[in-house]
């Protein structure tokens, strides 16, 4: 959402649980100017919204009273939207604000249309959260994810264009079992009729599910749940670079700050030793800058050199 968009939800969110506000107040809550808050209310009002204001020194702002409050208005691409940043924040993404994302994805589902509702849930259900793992995020589309999530709640069969790392494209037809949100990407685990096993597929590189209408009964996942089914295939996947580093800082430290994305070993009170294996050398450099120390590369050289381009255009900024 744009940020004039996020701000004029808070304006409504602040009317709906304040009386009166005065404008002044009011415009210094949202951190905007008074001129800015005027526009914002004039977009309520344009979205059918009651607002009511008061001249003079002491003006303001309230709904009307007794006024009964349009519905609800989001598109498919906001209602995903939605659904994936409370979920989010539900999973302790952002630490304190857990317990109140769980009540207002609660009102907000309840007071979509039914489409929406049915689409929102079904994302919301079938959707199995894997903790972050550091890698770069690739944009998805939103009626690919809720046309997944659909089918894995309705256990319908689904037909897929899947383009795999090295660009070959291929038509599957598979029994989906679970999304996967895993760091910044979702992956859909599902049974490969084509290839008669299970699998797990990128969304960003899944185009145009095409629903069947077959139903299916679920087969039994080979691992304790999707999230670690997906976690094995990542874990068997080619990891060209080995890193190795030596911080100026007690592995305490390191272990609390980074610990959970590489392996640390102490060297002495001050110094410890990390390795990480990974596929891109631009993760162990804001690892490094995480930790918040000095450091010296052992190996790979390639390291080094996407260090000092770093520096690079750092110091340009």
């Amino acid at each position: 959402m744009a940020n004039t968009s996020s701000r004029t939800l808070r304006l409504l969110s602040l009317l709906q649980t304040h009386r009166y506000w005065q404008g002044g107040e009011l415009a210094e809550r949202l951190g905007v100017s008074v001129r800015t808050l005027r526009r914002d209310v004039d977009r309520l009002r344009e979205l059918g919204y009651p607002v009511e204001a008061q001249r003079g020194v002491d003006g303001g702002y309230q709904l009307a009273a007794g006024a009964a409050l349009p519905p609800l208005v989001i598109d498919d691409e906001e209602a995903v939207a939605l659904a994936v940043g409370l979920q989010t924040a539900v999973l302790g993404a952002v630490e304190g604000i857990a317990e109140s994302s769980v009540r207002v994805l609660a009102k907000v589902v309840q007071v979509m249309p039914a489409r929406l509702r049915h689409r929102v849930e079904a994302l919301r259900t079938m959707t199995v959260p894997a903790g972050w793992d550091g890698q770069d995020g690739t944009s998805v589309d939103p009626g690919v994810l809720t046309a997944a999530a659909l089918a894995c709640r309705d256990r319908e069969r689904l037909r897929i264009t899947y383009t795999s790392a090295d660009g070959t494209r291929t038509e599957r037809h598979v029994e989906p079992h679970r999304l996967v949100r895993l760091g910044r990407r979702w992956y859909l685990v599902a049974f490969d009729l084509t290839r008669h096993d299970w699998r797990s597929f990128r969304v960003d590189r899944l185009v145009g599910p095409e629903s069947t209408g077959a139903r299916f009964r679920p087969r039994e996942l080979p691992a304790a749940d999707a999230a670690d089914f997906v976690r094995a295939g990542l874990d068997n996947l080619p990891r060209p670079y080995r890193v190795e580093v030596l911080a100026d800082a007690p592995a305490s430290v390191a272990r609390e700050r980074i610990g959970r994305w590489c392996t640390v070993e102490e060297v002495d009170a001050g110094h410890c030793r990390i390795r990480m294996t990974t596929h891109s050398l631009d993760w162990p450099i804001m690892s490094l800058g995480v930790l918040g120390a000095d450091f010296h590369v052992v190996h790979p050289p390639e390291l080094l050199d996407r260090v000092h381009e770093w520096a690079a255009r750092f110091q340009r900024a």
